[in-house]
């Protein structure tokens, strides 16, 4: 995400342990969105359960304010599809009922539909502003009322308000169309089952557009770790966030990772020694720029390992070409 040892405004904390009281349903079981998932067996259309922030989250309501636009706008009963219809839940929520126009692949032209988030990570978190990447999977009835399987990556950006904060903007992915012919590094991730992409991800990897130090980094990684990526190229900022500074990922030479061998980055009860050694592990596979939630010593530069509040929640690594 970002590049270490530049200036930034201070983060405001929410406290690390905090915990909302639904977090059991935090982080959903790993799937892996390399190719679509099956439809349910009979007629009973998904019915995913609300996201919450999980133990560790920094400004919990901040993530729980993104998400629940993104909800709002890609889930409807039989009958409620339509930017109309989603600015009228957007709009119960307290927010301007406009923001649903600004919801991409999530308004399908499709009779019902359901969203679920697998997670909400920050692209950015300042004292005033953030930028909180929602990345969901969307199940869209088709014309014989079956449920199909979509989604995206939503960039969600808040300015800071009281009693909640308010959802400024919402920047859809756009992965762009599928390549002709796939780089077979490209081929080989999205067939490892130790790696686990979201359907944006996939959507970019199919477009040829991530860099091979990338892919040849993530089946590095498989070996020793399974790991679920959260973001790739589309669905983040263009820019560092806070500075003028463009962003490795949508010049698709960079992933974030959210979960690791099962356990969620930002949870307190994830063993710190897994989350530093998969950082550590993503130096040696060629990153020159590793962020977390520690400060890690040594490395090949003196910025190679960075950490901040925005990271706090994740493993960024970025990468040279």
């Amino acid at each position: 995400m970002s590049t270490p040892g530049l200036p930034r405004r201070a983060a405001l904390l929410g406290g690390l342990g905090c915990a909302l009281t639904a977090c059991s349903a935090s982080h959903p079981v790993a799937r892996n969105f390399s190719s679509p998932s099956p439809a349910p067996t009979g007629s009973a259309f998904p019915a995913p359960s609300a996201w919450q922030p999980g133990p560790g989250e920094l400004q919990p309501d901040v993530k729980l304010r993104a998400v629940q636009v993104v909800e709002a706008i890609g889930s409807w009963p039989p009958g409620g599809q339509g930017a109309a219809a989603a600015g009228q839940r957007v709009a119960a929520l307290g927010l301007p009922a406009g923001l649903a126009a600004q919801g991409g692949t999530l308004l399908a032209d499709a009779p019902q539909a359901a969203v679920e988030v697998v997670y909400a990570q920050y692209g950015g978190l300042l004292s005033d502003s953030a930028s909180v990447l929602v990345v969901c999977r969307q199940w869209l009835a088709g014309p014989d009322g079956a449920p199909q399987s979509a989604g995206t990556t939503v960039d969600v950006r808040l300015s800071q308000a009281d009693p909640r904060w308010n959802v400024t903007a919402l920047h859809p992915a756009d992965p762009g169309p599928a390549a002709a012919v796939l780089p077979d590094a490209a081929t080989r991730v999205l067939a490892q089952p130790r790696i686990v992409l979201p359907p944006a991800a996939v959507a970019d990897l199919r477009s040829g557009q991530v860099h091979d130090s990338v892919l040849n980094a993530m089946l590095t990684l498989a070996g020793p770790y399974s790991f679920q990526v959260s973001v790739v190229r589309s669905g983040h900022p263009l820019m560092v966030f806070g500075t003028d500074r463009p962003s490795d990922h949508p010049l698709g030479k960079a992933f974030d990772t959210w979960q690791v061998d099962g356990h969620p980055v930002v949870d307190p009860a994830t063993p710190t020694d897994l989350v530093d050694s998969f950082m550590r592990a993503a130096a040696a596979a060629g990153s020159y720029n590793v962020g977390g939630p520690r400060l890690l010593a040594g490395g090949r530069t003196a910025n190679q390992f960075f950490s901040d509040p925005t990271h706090h929640d994740h493993v960024h690594a970025g990468f040279t070409a």
